[in-house]
């Protein structure tokens, strides 16, 4: 499972991810909207956990622009009154915890969350050869599968959803790290080289490419 946590308070976003990582649960973090956009633009989540009292605008308002087929939601807050659950649920929550909650049952609730009926099907990446599964995290290349890791997995991912196009360095630093795991300098190549490297290791060494000084491209003569 893959939680999108949306979250100023980066001490509290920190231990969330740490103690449900420690439960099975990976997790991404923003520390506002205009994160919280940039990780729905290039990822996929299972579920999000929503703070409502963000820096750079008001989680319900966000609630509300989100489109139909959005992963479900579950507000974690300070706001406590009845009136502030009614309005959570009512505007599209499936699920409303007031802090401070304990983490067992943030826990219990993400887990039941996706296992509503409704839910999206799992979606299947394909670029030519290559297809990954947004739910189990596996690449194959022509049915052969790709030992990854979790960064790199995300990295793929962004680019398959934008194959063919340039995506910037700074969009996917923005995606695959957060101030509980900051980038360091190099680290996103780090990333790549080791992508590159498994898809060598299964016989395909041109299809990541970098545009120094933008971004990377993926793709090869292939794939159009």
């Amino acid at each position: 499972m893959r939680t999108l946590i949306i979250e100023d308070n980066h001490e509290l976003a920190s231990l969330l991810a740490e103690r449900l990582g420690a439960r099975g649960i990976d997790s991404d973090i923003a520390g506002g909207i205009t994160e919280a956009d940039d990780h729905m633009a290039v990822g996929q989540f299972d579920v999000i956990m929503l703070d409502l009292g963000l820096p750079d605008g008001d989680g319900i308002d966000w609630l509300r622009s989100l489109p139909a087929d959005r992963p479900p939601v579950l507000i974690l807050s300070a706001r406590s009154t009845l009136d502030d659950r009614v309005t959570g649920l009512d505007t599209g929550a499936d699920d409303y915890l007031v802090k401070p909650a304990e983490i067992d049952e943030i826990a219990a609730r993400l887990r039941a969350l996706i296992r509503r009926p409704g839910r999206r099907d799992p979606v299947v990446l394909t670029v030519g050869d290559v297809t990954f599964d947004t739910t189990t995290r596996q690449a194959e290349l022509s049915g052969r599968p790709l030992a990854i890791g979790r960064k790199e997995a995300d990295f793929l991912e962004i680019l398959l959803r934008n194959a063919g196009k340039v995506v910037p360095r700074e969009r996917i630093e923005g995606a695959l790290y957060s101030a509980a795991d900051p980038v360091t300098p190099n680290a996103l190549e780090a990333v790549a080289s080791r992508l590159r490297r498994r898809f060598a290791e299964v016989g395909e060494d041109d299809i990541l490419h970098t545009v120094r000084g933008v971004g990377y491209l993926f793709g090869n003569r292939r794939v159009s």
